[in-house]
């Protein structure tokens, strides 16, 4: 009977999934031909570079934070809420690259719709790929968030009223990627993609 009822809510939920990708279909894009499709293969590598770079770092700073945060608990399992918002710390950075890619993807009509900017223009795409590279760059400062979120999860676990002290230290690093962050939104309303 428990087979039955999970064969009948997995058919259910991919008779779902179907009806999304069919209405989904009419907001899907074309890939462009010429000039506009390199220009749109030049774009997505900007995303590929954002989302990727940012997300490695941000992957190596969860990692630091993480494993600290295991140790603690471990002994301190009452610690778990205030090592949880240390460890999640470094997560932001891979949320500008996402976000960043997002934007670029929508400019660029990659995401249903007329995207906003002329694709016959070549340097729109390198352009775009310096964008992606601003904030994918600017992103690794999660691992040294991370870095900097396993030490306040060492002193937290020494002393638990220091936790607010060490946010104001592990958020620190984070303004590097909010600058990076910055400069790529700045551009992309220069060039037209916003």
């Amino acid at each position: 009977m428990k087979i039955r009822k999970m064969k009948a809510k997995a058919s259910l939920f991919l008779l779902s999934m179907m009806a999304f990708v069919m209405a989904m279909g009419t907001v899907i894009a074309e890939p462009l031909t010429g000039v506009e499709g390199e220009t749109q293969s030049m774009i997505i590598i900007g995303c590929a570079l954002s989302m990727g770079i940012a997300g490695i770092g941000s992957a190596m700073g969860l990692m630091l934070a993480g494993s600290s945060a295991v140790a603690v608990t471990g002994e301190k399992p009452d610690l778990f809420g205030k090592c949880l918002v240390f460890q999640v710390l470094p997560m932001t950075q891979a949320v500008y690259g996402l976000l960043t890619a997002i934007l670029l993807m929508m400019g660029a009509g990659l995401l249903g719709g007329a995207g906003n900017a002329n694709l016959s223009n070549p340097m729109l795409g390198i352009s775009a790929i310096g964008i992606g590279l601003v904030v994918g760059l600017t992103g690794i400062s999660a691992a040294n968030q991370g870095q900097v979120a396993s030490s306040s999860i060492a002193a937290t676990a020494r002393n638990p009223d220091v936790a607010a002290r060490g946010i104001i230290y592990t958020v620190m690093p984070e303004t590097i990627a909010i600058f990076g962050l910055l400069v790529g939104i700045l551009l992309m309303t220069g060039l037209g993609l916003l």
